[in-house]
């Protein structure tokens, strides 16, 4: 037995990946797997498309963050390009993301813009430790309605704090930094509304809608800047631009160059490098989900955090702001087929390129046009229908979702995340102190019975457990949101070569919404794959809750047994095909 132990061991050892498995880059990966001209042809249509759409958002959010549009371009070409050159996940695309404007913002407010470039290269420093230490996989440890919560929050900011250049509106001082007084302050304002901007800006929003509803595979995003542009200019509309606000872009990239340091200024910073640091990790490794869910493919946590880290630095050297993985860009890039990193590499060299030639032009892009195409990037930050579920799943994740949305929108996003996940914490130690009292006779190790009492025996099968077009999975215990990322990395794998997958949860005391999210995207994957998806001997409070999210016929059917889900499978296998569907 002991020698049995020891090569269990051993073997186990012998399968964990070395450091250097771990942390080379996604782009040697797919290198090595052989990439040749088609791939390549396919990877630079994908970075053109994702450039295309990069170019306006790039500038609108370093406009909205309180710093001027090039820093925007050099964070999305510096940063960029190294989070495809170094970065743990395939389709990832790194640049400024709406999801910092706040900070940076607040940053830039109270320590200047080389404050703001310390604390950028700090919070990179940050990154590369984490991932190096391998805290990565720890991100994962959030609960949802925490990341529905601080996303919505975040969205909510971001819309308002464009309707200064939404409405063309003309302030008495500077615009207050928290919502209320900044509400206050706009609604003062109100008589100071510059119809032309609001036409502007109302035209951008309704062409990038019409796009997507119409013409998806076109860049709405630049259509509706250069129209709105061509219009501005073409009819003198007396709104606010790039050039009279910033003067233009400049042409080229900056020599690189270290920021202003202090021990006293690094002192000062450190809670906007740590809050950088925090969102960004969080931000990345959730595009990163996204991308895997969209492609079957998984990305290396903390490989792509050290890959965010060095982009940060490298970002701040150039003078640019906060680099993390941006999910529009990065859903953007696989759906135009990229194959593997070189096509976040293109994307930056396109902008640096679109940088050198149509740098002039962007002087004549009203301010009112990207606040535009920012509000409908806030209006699709917020998921929607997530939001409604977690409202509707459970008191507690409604209250873990609130609490944190609240206190995003009228404290800060640190706080918001630290107070949901603790509020989490709470709530699972109050459901498994729920699923324990539920227990309590249950003795600590079950004893053992005789084959004939031991009631529901069927006779074995050996062809249920040989199949190769079906797989069964248990899950004991409780799935939550501790565990739903360990999970989540089996279920990813259903579609691998199988036909027919049964999740049993017969042992499961209860779930959680991080959980349920989990399985509701592997059944959307089973879906996608046409893998019919059973889940069995879930209770009624695990039903209620997988249905609150989605998770319901037809995608998917329960049972009450495995062995009336496999009789199921057989039953329609000789079916024809159609009829089974059917």
């Amino acid at each position: 037995m002991d020698t049995l132990r020891q090569s269990r061991h051993q073997a186990s050892r012998q399968a964990e990946p070395s450091f250097a498995e771990l942390f080379t880059p996604k782009l040697i990966t797919v290198l090595r797997e052989g990439y040749h001209l088609p791939q390549f042809k396919a990877d630079v249509i994908a970075g053109l498309t994702v450039a295309i759409v990069a170019l306006p958002l790039s500038m609108a959010i370093a406009i909205a963050s309180g710093v001027g549009p090039e820093r925007g371009l050099f964070t999305a070409i510096v940063g960029g390009f190294i989070v495809s050159l170094l970065g743990g996940s395939r389709f990832q695309i790194g640049g400024p993301a709406g999801a910092f404007i706040v900070l940076v913002a607040a940053t830039a407010d109270r320590h200047g813009i080389d404050g703001l470039i310390l604390a950028t290269l700090m919070s990179g420093v940050f990154l590369i430790a984490t991932g190096y230490l391998r805290l990565g996989t720890y991100i994962k440890f959030i609960p949802y309605p925490v990341t529905v919560g601080f996303t919505a929050g975040i969205a909510v900011i971001i819309f308002s704090s464009q309707l200064h250049d939404l409405f063309g509106l003309k302030l008495a001082g500077k615009e207050p930094g928290e919502l209320v007084p900044r509400l206050i302050a706009l609604g003062e304002a109100a008589n100071t509304t510059n119809v032309s901007a609001l036409v502007v800006a109302v035209l951008t929003i309704a062409i990038i809608i019409a796009l997507k509803r119409w013409r998806p595979s076109w860049p709405g995003f630049l259509v509706a800047i250069a129209v709105a542009s061509l219009a501005a200019v073409a009819l003198n509309l007396p709104v606010e631009t790039i050039g009279t606000r910033f003067g233009g872009i400049p042409r080229m990239l900056p020599e690189p160059a270290l920021p202003m340091f202090s021990l006293d200024k690094a002192y000062a910073v450190l809670p906007d490098a740590i809050a950088f640091a925090l969102l960004g990790a969080i931000e990345s490794l959730l595009s990163a989900v996204v991308a895997d869910g969209m492609t079957g493919r998984r990305h290396r946590s903390n490989c792509e955090l050290v890959a965010q880290g060095f982009a940060n630095i490298g970002s701040a050297l150039f003078g640019g702001i906060c680099v993390t993985g941006t999910i529009a860009r990065t859903a953007t890039n696989v759906r135009s087929g990229a194959h593997g990193p070189v096509s976040g590499l293109l994307h930056a060299v396109f902008l640096l390129l679109f940088m050198l030639v149509a740098a002039p032009l962007a002087a004549y892009i009203p301010l009112a046009a990207l606040a535009g195409l920012l509000a409908v990037v806030a209006w699709n930050m917020v998921e929607k229908p997530a939001f409604a579920a977690l409202l509707r799943s459970s008191p507690g994740d409604a209250l873990v979702l609130l609490a944190t949305f609240g206190l995003v929108i009228f404290r800060d996003l640190t706080t918001g995340i630290v107070v949901g996940f603790a509020l989490g914490s709470v709530l699972f130690i109050n459901r498994m102190s729920k699923a324990i009292a539920v227990e309590a006779h249950a003795p600590l190790a079950v004893d053992d019975v005789a084959d004939a009492t031991n009631g529901g025996r069927n006779a074995y099968d050996a062809a249920s457990a040989s199949d190769p077009d079906t797989v069964v999975y248990r899950i004991s215990g409780a799935f939550f949101f501790g565990a739903a990322a360990t999970v989540g990395t089996v279920l990813d794998r259903i579609a691998d070569q199988r036909k027919s997958f049964v999740l049993d949860c017969a042992a499961v005391p209860f779930l959680d919404s991080t959980a349920a999210n989990v399985i509701e995207g592997a059944v959307r994957k089973a879906n996608r794959a046409s893998v019919r998806f059973f889940i069995t001997g879930a209770n009624q409070q695990t039903r209620r809750t997988l249905m609150a999210h989605g998770v319901k016929p037809p995608h998917v059917r329960y049972k009450a047994t495995i062995a009336r889900a496999l009789a199921q499978i057989r039953a329609e296998s000789r079916m024809p095909e159609d009829v089974a569907l059917h």
